[in-house]
């Protein structure tokens, strides 16, 4: 018997794959968004679920991925996992003209078109999950990813914000703070991950963490673990956080 359905933004490979499968497992019909049209189609036959192909960088293209998936649902939607990301990284004053806009458009005002389009249908059945796949950049600050930092601590306050709106709902919020994860996320951004410490963690790694906030509504999971040690650190030494980071800082990184 189906679960009812789940929405994977950024699907089409990396974590959004790995998740689809995971809540396809568990009894999820999947709709599986994804700019790729053949990668797509591949994850969403795997898991025997619905492609969809979106840029969510363009103006109405959330809103349009929203309404196929509550169509999926014949006007239902049980979760919502935000995990498309678009990266970049490097000197601030070199970036591309547009970039910082389509950087702040998936990775922020997208999540939340998407969340205020489904979220209606989830207060009707007061019952919900919404997911959001962000970065330990949006926490600390990363050096040559100033925008894209900017993007994800803004998610995050969203997030925030909005569980506190629905605390006394059936509608659970989740963030998962990811670190350095083996994806082409990397590749994508133009500039390879070299550093030799932290090692990328497997894509099921992060998986699990969202999986943990669908299943059992965990409101923030860091992935690795190890995570939630600078950003204690960073908030009640502030100074010394800003030591360390000079000392033993490099090349930004994230998911």
């Amino acid at each position: 018997m189906s679960r009812g359905v789940a929405l994977v933004t950024g699907a089409s490979s990396g974590i959004g794959a790995v998740t689809a499968a995971a809540l396809a497992r568990r009894g999820y019909r999947v709709v599986v968004h994804g700019r790729d049209e053949r990668a797509t189609a591949g994850v969403a036959m795997a898991v025997n679920g619905v492609p969809v192909c979106a840029d969510l960088a363009h103006a109405g293209e959330a809103e349009r991925l929203a309404t196929r998936a509550l169509e999926v649902g014949d006007g239902r939607i049980e979760v919502l996992v935000n995990n498309a990301g678009f990266g970049w990284h490097g000197d601030f004053r070199t970036m591309p003209k547009g970039t910082a806009d389509r950087l702040l458009a998936v990775n922020l005002a997208a999540p939340i078109a998407l969340t205020r389009a489904l979220l209606p249908a989830m207060r009707e059945h007061n019952a919900g999950r919404v997911v959001f796949v962000s970065s330990i950049a949006g926490r600390l600050g990363v050096g040559g990813e100033a925008v894209y930092a900017a993007s994800k601590a803004g998610l995050d306050c969203f997030a925030d914000s909005l569980r506190g709106e629905l605390r006394e709902t059936g509608i659970r919020i989740g963030v998962v703070v990811a670190g350095v994860i083996a994806t082409p996320f990397f590749d994508r951004r133009g500039t390879p991950y070299a550093r030799r410490w932290p090692k990328p963690i497997p894509t099921e790694a992060a998986a699990e963490a969202v999986m943990r906030c669908v299943e059992r509504g965990t409101a923030e999971v860091y992935v690795p673990r190890w995570l939630r040690v600078p950003v204690v650190v960073q908030g009640v030494a502030p100074g010394v956080y800003r030591w360390l980071e000079g000392r033993f800082g490099g090349e930004g990184g994230t998911r």
